[in-house]
């Protein structure tokens, strides 16, 4: 005989939890496993009032961001939206089933004022690198980079006059004169 669904929920409260329903292999695992940001609250410290509502916290929305990047989500509000009703995401922002989701524009505010004056993602890249090294995942003798447009930093007062110490690498070419 074929079952049918009845439709109606009849359990009122339920055990559930996050963590055994995120796999154990998944991307998120792994990211969450090194990605330490304890020293993250007391650098944005200064940025916050210490009067009037209470904030989101800074870790949640870094948290938030980095799902973004990771999963290609560019639109805030589309974020929001999947952080609600992800249960591997609500994990690793630490999120529980009925806690609230962020508004989109907090996003915008904290990426634009308190996160850039903070320089908070220089932070967070500077402490994920610093992970990196000590796990042996990178050495740090190098970098490369893609054909993403970057900002130039060509002041005066940091110019190199020669580059006799500077470590080229094996694989570059330079030609001589200034």
């Amino acid at each position: 005989m074929m079952g049918q669904q009845s439709g109606i929920q009849e359990q009122l409260f339920f055990c559930f939890s996050l963590e055994n329903h995120i796999p154990k292999d998944h991307l998120l695992r792994g990211i969450n496993r090194f990605l330490d940001l304890g020293d993250f609250r007391q650098q944005l410290a200064e940025y916050y009032s210490p009067i009037g509502r209470p904030s989101i916290a800074p870790e949640l929305m870094i948290r938030m961001l980095i799902l973004g990047y990771c999963f290609g989500i560019r639109s805030e509000r589309r974020l929001c939206e999947e952080v609600h009703v992800n249960l591997a995401y609500r994990w690793f922002c630490k999120l529980d089933l009925d806690d609230p989701v962020p508004d989109h524009s907090t996003f915008s505010k904290n990426r634009l004022g308190r996160f850039r004056d903070s320089q908070a993602f220089r932070l967070v890249f500077e402490t994920v690198l610093k992970r990196c090294m000590a796990e042996g995942l990178v050495r740090g003798e190098g970098f490369a980079t893609d054909a993403s447009i970057i900002k130039a930093d060509a002041q005066r007062q940091r110019r190199v006059e020669n580059g006799d110490d500077i470590d080229w690498g094996s694989h570059s070419s330079r030609t001589s004169g200034p």
